[in-house]
């Protein structure tokens, strides 16, 4: 039979993550709740970040009676795994930055790490490069501006070239030679930033190996043959037509506020 997956972010950017679970597990009944309200996630206080997303979360999966729970998030996963775990008794699964696959793949070990200002700071990050980088120089780069690019070009704005430019220009000016995507907003801006960087950087995200995760979670002997459904679900008051057009586009055949 064919499984209910919910897939949680701030914003668009869970949409790449929910994108690499489709392929690989296709025929599921898919939700996405993106919090836009509270966007961007990485200017939030810890406390007030957790609260609102076990308030959303929770009698979302009530709701939708859902398997298991993607938090397609990098900064809502280093803190609220534990209090969602905690109340939730399916599987959840959250997005770690690709710290231990950059290191191995970098000639120079010298690799950097472009995520917002929250998962930037967090302990939970440094641990992460102390554990799989230590043989490596890593550069973190703190950007709440790319979110928001990421949010625009989903509403059929054009992605500023010359402002991207200016953002990345600590990173085009470094010598690393892996870039880990440490926020799934920006895998939405691939190929924007793979022009404003160059080929001598790799840009890595955690995608794929998300989607292998909740593969490995789910019965083995899943049913990926039936129809597909996708709905997304927004928190402010109306979306963009630019937006909820780009949705459609890619599959949801139904969009609408969190009730």
């Amino acid at each position: 039979m064919s499984h209910t997956i919910l897939v949680f972010d701030s914003g668009v950017g869970g949409l790449s993550v929910l994108q690499e679970i489709r392929q690989l597990l296709p025929g599921q009944h898919y939700h996405y709740l993106f919090d836009n309200a509270r966007l961007p996630y990485g200017e939030l206080g810890e406390a007030e970040l957790i609260r609102g997303c076990v308030a959303l979360i929770e009698p979302m999966v009530k709701q939708l009676n859902a398997d298991i729970v993607v938090i397609a998030c990098n900064t809502a996963s280093t803190l609220v795994l534990p209090a969602l775990r905690q109340c939730l008794s399916i599987p959840v699964v959250g997005v770690v930055p690709a710290i231990k696959p950059a290191a191995q793949l970098s000639q120079r070990h010298h690799i950097g790490l472009l995520a917002t200002p929250g998962t930037v700071k967090r302990e939970y990050t440094h641990e992460l490069i102390r554990k799989f980088a230590g043989d490596c120089r890593v550069e973190l780069f703190g950007s709440s501006e790319l979110v928001m690019l990421a949010e625009q070009k989903m509403a059929g704005i054009p992605v500023s070239q010359s402002q991207l430019q200016k953002l990345l220009a600590p990173i085009a000016e470094s010598a690393l030679d892996v870039l880990v995507l440490g926020c799934t907003h920006f895998p939405m801006l691939k190929t924007e930033l793979a022009e404003a960087l160059g080929h001598g950087i790799a840009l890595l995200d955690s995608g794929e190996a998300i989607a292998r995760r909740v593969k490995e979670l789910l019965p083995a002997d899943l049913d990926t043959t039936e129809q597909e459904t996708v709905a997304a679900y927004y928190t402010t008051a109306t979306i963009s037509d630019g937006l909820r057009q780009n949705l459609q586009q890619l599959g949801f055949t139904s969009v609408n506020k969190v009730s």
